[in-house]
């Protein structure tokens, strides 16, 4: 059985895409997580607000993030794609959430074989009303929960890169080391 975090390569060339294990549909009210043990998608909660996942939530394989869950990706498409499906996207922006004494980067991304997104290169060439969806539902769906986080702004996909190669770098430290039992 392939395992979808540590079996699946992430792909090449990140400054012009992604490869990324999907796991959230766009439109979802179901929070689904990554079972670090099987490789499976688990439903970790309904979302206690009456909001959706304003794009498909995925996240790069064989990453690490400071969170100590793979690399978290947003990713823009026209329609809802099923739980583990593998997505090629372009990332175009970082966006970082604060919270809990965590920071949880969230790479902007669009899927690559969609046509209605795939022209846009830059977070910015998207309208602001988008982007401020984006932002907001973070705000929101962690409010119910009696949870307070920041987001800043999202800033170019340039920032993006640096963060995917420290995902991946902490993940190959970890790999070596062994995960062991991990949560």
């Amino acid at each position: 059985m392939t395992h979808a975090w540590h079996d699946i390569s992430p792909g090449e060339n990140f400054a012009a895409r992604v490869l990324l294990g999907h796991r959230v549909p766009f439109g979802s009210s179901v929070k689904y997580e990554l079972d670090k043990q099987s490789g499976l998608i688990k439903l970790d909660r309904v979302l206690y607000s009456a909001v959706y996942y304003p794009a498909n939530y995925g996240f790069i394989p064989q990453t690490l993030a400071e969170d100590d869950d793979p690399l978290d990706v947003l990713v823009l498409c026209q329609e809802k794609v099923v739980p583990l499906t593998l997505i090629h996207a372009r990332a175009i922006g970082l966006m970082t959430m604060n919270g809990s004494g965590k920071r949880g980067h969230k790479i902007i991304a669009v899927a690559t074989q969609d046509l209605e997104f795939n022209s846009y290169t830059e977070a910015s060439q998207m309208p602001e009303h988008r982007l401020a969806m984006l932002q907001r539902f973070f705000l929101d769906y962690k409010q119910l929960e009696k949870k307070t986080v920041e987001v800043d702004a999202i800033l170019p996909s340039e920032h993006t890169l640096p963060v995917i190669e420290d995902a991946l770098a902490r993940y190959s430290q970890q790999r070596r080391k062994g995960f062991g039992k991990i949560d």
